[in-house]
């Protein structure tokens, strides 16, 4: 098992993934590249459902052992929203940036600005075995947007301890510390050990 596809459609996940997972001598490849094209409807209400239902539906049209992050933003003044729904806030005539502004004005004179970024990643494998690993890394949302890299929420999630927005750091320095890279690395130790007993 030196290769999974990824259940997702975005290009900086497959990044992501595999500038870690590469370590392993694992390499993650695209849907498209696996021949395959699946929409999955993401009907969970937790991260771990969602994560679930995607790895497995890429696993089972591929027939290769499939990979799926499930991610998103939990506010606290907003009772963790946007949470699962943080791909789909506010409906889908919104892009990212429409979705940031939109965040920021629901937190207008909202206090406390404390909010954490969850990711689980699931791996689904052809014999039935499921990997799971979670990550949380934790931050406040920033008053205005800052920063050009990253994706999705990075430009108002905001590191008091680097005073700096995701968006305005390395993507090393981003892996280091981010939800996803916490996540990827807790399953990396796990997928570790499984290739072990293979």
């Amino acid at each position: 098992m030196n290769q999974l596809v990824l259940a997702s459609k975005n290009p900086k996940k497959l990044v992501e993934m595999n500038a870690i997972l590469s370590q392993l001598g694992v390499e993650v490849c695209s849907e498209s590249e696996a021949g395959v094209d699946v929409e999955v409807e993401e009907t969970g209400t937790t991260f771990e459902e969602n994560s679930l239902l995607k790895a497995r539906a890429v696993m089972e049209a591929s027939g290769m052992p499939a990979i799926a992050d499930d991610s998103g933003l939990c506010v606290d003044a907003l009772n963790g929203a946007p949470g699962v729904y943080s791909a789909r806030y506010g409906g889908e005539g919104l892009d990212d940036v429409g979705r940031y502004r939109l965040l920021l004005e629901n937190m207008r004179g909202q206090m406390p600005r404390t909010a954490k970024f969850v990711s689980v990643i699931t791996c689904c494998f052809p014999n039935g075995d499921v990997i799971t690993a979670r990550g949380e890394c934790p931050g406040t949302i920033a008053f205005s947007p800052m920063g050009e890299g990253g994706f999705g929420y990075d430009p108002v999630f905001f590191l008091p301890s680097l005073k700096k927005t995701f968006a305005q750091l390395s993507p090393e320095e981003k892996n280091a510390i981010s939800h996803r890279g916490k996540a990827l690395e807790a399953f990396r130790v796990k997928l570790e050990d499984y290739l072990k007993q293979e």
